[in-house]
């Protein structure tokens, strides 16, 4: 097995390990921000969820940074960002937290919180790897020119 090939599979795992970290984190956060909107026994307050959660996010865009810059290979530039196009606009369609009583709020109220935390969280680690993939393609690009 080549080096390149090792490297290639650990950034795959790397990958999956982030996503899987992002919707954990979504799950706990979303829960915490349900719990304080409608104070339930553990009493997580509106203050301690926004700094979990800025914590959290700041965690996937350093992440996002790391895959961006190191694991997406050349034939994967255009199915990734295709993929991280489609999370943020999955992302902007789930509405907000305070929209409860849309689709998912009508199966149960948590139902957003949860959806809405986990998108985030993918969204904040898919954007930054998206946002450099795009420029890296852009400068091969423009150099081929």
């Amino acid at each position: 097995m080549s080096t390149s090939t090792s490297l290639e599979k650990m950034a795959g795992w790397a990958f999956i390990t982030f996503v899987i970290i992002a919707i954990i984190a979504g799950l706990a956060v979303g829960y915490m921000a349900f719990d304080a909107n409608n104070t339930y026994p553990l009493g997580f307050d509106n203050e301690t969820v926004a700094q979990y959660g800025g914590y959290i996010t700041l965690l996937m865009l350093i992440l996002g940074i790391i895959v961006g810059l190191v694991s997406i290979t050349v034939k994967e530039v255009t199915p990734f960002l295709i993929s991280a196009i489609a999370l943020m606009v999955a992302r902007i369609g789930i509405g907000t937290t305070a929209d409860v009583w849309g689709p998912l709020g009508k199966l149960h109220m948590i139902l957003p919180y949860l959806a809405t935390t986990i998108l985030n969280y993918i969204v904040a680690f898919a954007a930054p790897a998206a946002v450099l993939i795009a420029i890296k393609q852009v400068y091969t690009l423009a150099k081929t020119k």
